[in-house]
């Protein structure tokens, strides 16, 4: 790997962290509640997954930055720094879902019609990945 991607490989790297441990929350929680119930076991493997999709902006910014380090506008050493600190608040951001999913799937093993709603924590929380990713693309 070429040194000067050490900061688009630790955005990736952190977000994807992040993911995983965020989905191994909520389906460690899916799995627990689906053995508790014979039906409806496809929202909580849905509500499981959402943690996932922090990577896609660990991804796309991967992708921005080690263009940018090609084209000359962005230093190796600022992709670290960016890389680092947006990396960490994408894969934080992802197993705080990842909680806040495992408490929806209890929620709505206990009384199904607040599954919808707790999505809006789950959305939320999201929002702040979004924001780190955003905020990482205006610095690039």
């Amino acid at each position: 790997m070429d040194i000067n991607m050490v900061g688009p490989a630790m955005a990736l790297g952190l977000s994807s962290m992040g993911c995983s441990i965020g989905c191994w929350i909520a389906g460690s929680a899916s799995h627990a509640a689906m053995s508790r119930t014979e039906e409806g076991h496809g929202k909580f493997i849905g509500m499981a997954a959402a943690p996932s999709s922090q990577v896609i902006y660990g991804f796309l910014l991967m992708l921005q930055m080690s263009r940018a380090i090609q084209a000359g506008t962005l230093s190796p050493f600022s992709a670290i720094a960016i890389g680092i600190f947006s990396g960490l608040a994408i894969g934080l951001s992802s197993i705080y879902q990842g909680k806040v999913c495992a408490t929806g799937i209890q929620a709505s093993l206990k009384q199904p019609s607040v599954y919808g709603k707790c999505f809006a924590a789950i959305g939320i929380i999201e929002s702040f990945a979004l924001f780190a990713f955003v905020f990482a693309l205006l610095i690039i």
